[in-house]
């Protein structure tokens, strides 16, 4: 196993952008008021989402402009943050279809602009499903991305067109979902050395091992040395004894719409399967990777 490495997002933005507008701009009147995985919100509601946290975004990085609110708890975060989201839908109602493209395309140029040109390896602020401490600007910026990954393929799914499953594109939402592993599991108690494993199949194949240590858990990519002891041929692989107790095997289509809440409890089990203890397996199935 080897440790996890930055997920560098900033040049992808522009390309998912480009695809969000050229799929909202073929889209029948009848498709915008499809229904989507998202509760309550029908494909035009994801779509002003979309835009609603980019003009978020740009006013509150870029400008320096904020809303005041009590976000002294994550539960107050999150009722924030949902409050916000469905006012802006609500307000957004009274757009044509032909104006909210215009201003995703004219807003997204410059949002795309913003996050490519961070200093990825500067630090920033929390990502509050991961932790409370301060994190890598490119772990912000990656969340960001998922943000606009799964709720442009929220449409596409609502819409019947083809995934952005390209492995360029998709590898990185997986990648950053599952650095929220160590934080869901911050209250299991288990054994120094005890062992967790997800796989993920289908366009994107890859292992991680989530492994308890002495005060918290961490999380590893398997590169097939997790058996190897002799630390002189393994190179820069970790080597940490484990014992494996579970392990978890998702399709990587359905990997994305668990961590996101498109699928849920019982029928979120029913799509991984899941070996050793299952309590352990069930755990991971629940984490979520999104913030509300």
């Amino acid at each position: 196993m080897r440790e996890l490495q930055p997920v560098l997002t900033g040049p992808l933005f522009a390309e998912v952008r480009r695809e969000l507008v050229s799929l909202l701009s073929g889209l029948t009147e009848e498709e915008w008021q499809l229904p989507t995985a998202a509760p309550q919100w029908n494909v035009k509601d994801v779509a002003l989402h979309i835009l609603g946290g980019d003009v978020g975004n740009l006013s509150r990085r870029r400008d320096g402009h904020s809303l005041t609110a009590d976000l002294s708890s994550y539960e107050k975060l999150v009722a924030f943050i949902n409050e916000i989201n469905a006012s802006w839908v609500l307000a957004g109602q009274r757009m044509s279809t032909a104006v909210m493209i215009d201003l995703t395309e004219h807003v997204g140029r410059q949002v795309d602009a913003y996050f490519a040109g961070l200093d990825p390896f500067a630090t920033g602020g929390a990502v509050s499903w991961a932790g409370d401490g301060p994190a890598p600007v490119w772990f912000d910026v990656s969340r960001e991305y998922t943000e606009r990954w799964h709720h442009q393929q929220q449409i596409r799914d609502a819409t019947g067109r083809p995934g952005l499953y390209e492995r360029r594109l998709f590898e990185p939402v997986l990648d950053t979902f599952v650095r929220g592993l160590p934080h869901a599991f911050r209250d299991v108690k288990a054994n120094e050395g005890t062992a967790v494993k997800l796989r993920v199949t289908g366009r994107v194949e890859k292992e991680w091992i989530l492994l308890c240590g002495s005060r918290k858990w961490d999380l590893f990519e398997c590169d097939g040395t997790e058996d190897r002891q002799d630390a002189a041929t393994a190179g820069a692989a970790v080597l940490r004894p484990y014992e494996e107790k579970a392990r978890v095997v998702i399709e990587a289509e359905k990997a994305w719409k668990i961590f996101t809440r498109g699928i849920r409890g019982a029928e979120a089990a029913r799509c991984a399967e899941i070996s050793g203890q299952r309590e352990l397996g069930e755990k991971v199935v629940g984490m979520v990777s999104v913030i509300a």
